[in-house]
């Protein structure tokens, strides 16, 4: 493709940072510099790359449910795009700020409670394009370049903070409205809650969304359960789940701050994410959120990072240290739960393969990487 002026800015800064070693830091929008491991502190000459300068939708076509965009425009221009053909990016991604840019969603690799029906942002990403380290634009998924190795490249990059080059260009499939949504809540113990989700996904009801938040007690909380498609079906589903059902826009207010973790529960650090199968009983481990109908804890507690592991790893999942106060929170091997060594080898080649220097956020994602 042919490089505007941000862009090749922007490869002339990596060549530059290539040529004397120097890290690079990609900034976007800001809003998810808390996540992951620490970032490379912009001393010693290191490279800050700007990603906010490419902006703009490059195409988009609503009758093939499609959109291009450059990866520093904001979240915010491309839902107001949207909206106005009724359709929405169906993994509902955090934003956590209007700074939010498309490529760093897409590099966060985060998706929100909408994601229990829609699948992760991973599944939404068609097609990439990237700046190497030999400032290299290179594209991936069904436009022009075959994915190396029998990879699927675009999957790789969601999630990747960045560690193998920088997102520049993000196609995305994007889903229409539904026509009725309806939100229903109950008072529920956490136990109740979880019992409740047990074969939720097998019923045949259209649920969206389910979630739980503890009281300010610790003991009851609000179980939510978003109903959304045509509406004698959410009708019927709200008539057979029963709750109280909530007014439109207080419900769409509900879901918002739970998903951009605006409740006084994800006010504590450190706040961990764990993955878990689904069906997982009650963890105990302190205070405790779940999404995703149990399959996403949220956990606000002080207790050792290897018991939450290991309490993850006996639910068939995984554990992050989402947030912290300090630095000093972080454990030695970093805030992600250590890769398993097939996975740390496949990553590592890869890492090698597009940064054999190991330019481009250097540890945010794997500690040496």
């Amino acid at each position: 493709m042919m490089m505007n002026y941000s862009l090749s800015h922007m490869a002339e800064q990596v060549l530059a940072a290539r040529n004397s070693l120097k890290p690079i830091r990609i900034r976007g929008g800001g809003s998810k510099n808390f996540y992951g491991n620490p970032e490379t502190e912009l001393k010693d000459g290191a490279v800050a790359l700007d990603m906010t300068s490419l902006q703009g939708i490059v195409t988009y076509e609503p009758s093939e449910l499609v959109l291009t965009a450059m990866a520093g425009t904001p979240i915010s221009e491309i839902k107001a795009v949207l909206a106005e053909n009724n359709q929405t990016m169906p993994f509902d991604s955090p934003e956590f700020s209007d700074q939010a840019t498309l490529g760093g969603c897409v590099a966060a690799g985060l998706s929100g409670p909408n994601s229990f029906v829609a699948g992760p942002i991973r599944h939404h990403v068609l097609g990439t394009q990237m700046l190497d380290a030999e400032g290299r634009v290179l594209t991936f998924g069904g436009e022009v370049m075959k994915n190396v190795a029998g990879y699927d490249i675009p999957r790789l990059l969601t999630g990747s903070l960045g560690i193998f080059g920088a997102i520049v260009r993000v196609s995305i499939k994007v889903m229409p409205i539904m026509r009725c949504d309806q939100t229903l809540q109950f008072d529920m113990t956490e136990t109740q809650a979880l019992d409740f989700c047990k074969g939720i996904r097998a019923r045949a009801l259209p649920i969206k969304c389910v979630a739980w938040l503890p009281n300010a007690e610790g003991k009851n909380g609000t179980f939510s359960i978003r109903l959304a498609g045509a509406e004698p079906a959410v009708i019927h589903a709200a008539k057979v789940l029963g709750g109280q059902l909530l007014d439109a826009e207080v419900a769409k207010q509900w879901w918002h701050d739970f998903k951009e973790q605006q409740f006084q529960f994800f006010a504590h650090r450190p706040l961990w994410r764990l993955a878990v199968a689904a069906n997982t009983p009650t963890l105990n481990l302190g205070p405790t959120a779940f999404d995703l109908a149990g399959e996403v804890r949220w956990l606000a507690s002080n207790i050792a990072p290897q018991a939450v592991r290991d309490a993850a790893t006996l639910a068939r999942g995984h554990a992050t240290l989402f947030k912290r106060e300090h630095s000093d929170q972080c454990p030695a091997d970093g805030v992600f739960q250590p890769m398993s060594p097939n996975i740390y080898q496949i990553v590592k080649r890869l890492k090698h393969e597009f940064d054999p220097h190991g330019l481009f956020n250097p540890g945010r994602l794997v500690l040496g990487l």
